[in-house]
Parts: C-alpha cells; structure tokens; sequence
C-alpha cells in the first residue's frame, strides 16, 4: 500500500528532526530536486546531504500548520538555529507513488548571514 502525501510529509519532518536520514531517504524519489534560498539539488543523495548539513545549525523545528491538496503538501513552520531567532519558513513537497519528487522551500536567509552582508555593506 502506497503512503499518502499528508503520511510521507509528516515522515519528512519526523525523520528531519530526528536526524534520521536513512528513513528520510527512503521517502525521497532517486530524482528529487530541492529549491530553496541556501541551495538546489537535483538527486535524493544530494537532498540528504543538504539536511544533514543543515542539521548542523538547527536546535528545533517547531512545526506550525501543514496543508495537504493531492499530491501537495504544505509546512509552515520555525526553523531555529543557534545563532538566529526562529525562521519563519514553508516547504513545499509534492508526493508521487509514495515518495518526495521535489521540495521548495522559503524563507528570510538574512539572519543566518554574517552581519555586514545582513546590513549591507559589500552588497
């Protein structure tokens, strides 16, 4: 029996959270591409090694409201990291077949950069 898409993306942010990165794997079709203001990547081994790098920074994530249409599925949630206030971010999945085949995600990446280029200067 195939997930559905509202199953698949709360295993995305369970396994996220969790640092379990062989489950969030298994979730993510081999060609998932990812969007979003830190990076592209255009295959699931390269999502993965983006959210375990991403992993590195981030102290929570407090998940807010999730929004399901077919295939879609909508997060809004707070990023927080242990250098910034929480982020407000989306992500954005769409689900075929049980798996993730692409991710976009936004957010406000100015906190997390160092402070001339937040208050300009070198721009």
């Amino acid at each position: 029996m195939t997930a559905t898409a509202a199953d698949v993306g709360a295993t995305y942010f369970d396994a996220w959270k969790r640092g379990d990165f062989d489950t969030l794997r298994s979730i993510l079709a081999d060609d998932v591409t990812f969007d979003g203001p830190l990076g592209h990547a255009s295959n699931a081994d390269e999502c993965v090694d983006g959210l375990r790098r991403m992993s590195k920074i981030v102290t929570d994530i407090v998940v807010r409201k999730t929004f399901v249409d077919g295939p879609d599925v909508i997060t809004w949630f707070e990023l927080h990291t242990a250098g910034t206030a929480a982020l407000p971010t989306v992500n954005w999945r769409h689900v075929r077949n049980g798996k993730i085949t692409s991710i976009r995600v936004t957010f406000d990446p100015r906190p997390l950069s160092p402070p001339a280029a937040r208050d300009g200067a070198g721009a």
